[in-house]
């Protein structure tokens, strides 16, 4: 064997050496890309119907969310309704009832007083306490006046 038989022969092992561990390498790959796309396919398969119960979940808040607005509309409208039915009362009735109030006032007044026209105490030992000792009346008139 000359040097040039020895040279085409080991050209000829390094071409089948290379070209057997590119075989090898593409044949991973393609294990790699099935895989990948049997993984692909199980996620689609598990991701639509995750989709859709998150849609049907989104749509159902909408929903409540609609249902609270209108409740919360409906609350604004009841409490300026009974403001203004506070506001109407208190201006219908406010007048009436301070002068019954002030005649029912004048009307006490008038039969608490005695004959000379000074408010007699119904009881007249009665005494107020302030402070640990007792008051007389006649000083706890001045003491109110």
């Amino acid at each position: 064997m000359t040097g040039g038989e020895v040279a085409g022969i080991l050209v000829a092992v390094f071409w089948a050496i290379l070209v057997s561990f590119l075989a090898v390498v593409l044949v991973r790959l393609a294990q790699t890309l099935k895989a990948a796309t049997r993984m692909v396919a199980d996620v689609t398969e598990q991701a639509v119907p995750l989709l859709a119960d998150a849609s049907a979940t989104v749509r159902s808040a909408q929903t409540q969310l609609d249902r609270v607005d209108a409740i919360a509309s409906d609350v604004q409208e009841v409490t300026s309704n009974a403001s203004a039915l506070s506001s109407t009362v208190a201006s219908t009735f406010g007048g009436p009832l301070v002068k019954v109030a002030a005649f029912g006032y004048g009307v006490r007044k008038a039969l608490g007083r005695g004959r000379d026209g000074e408010d007699v105490p119904r009881d007249s030992v009665r005494r107020t306490v302030i402070v640990g000792r007792t008051v007389p009346s006649s000083r706890r008139r001045k003491q109110k006046g």
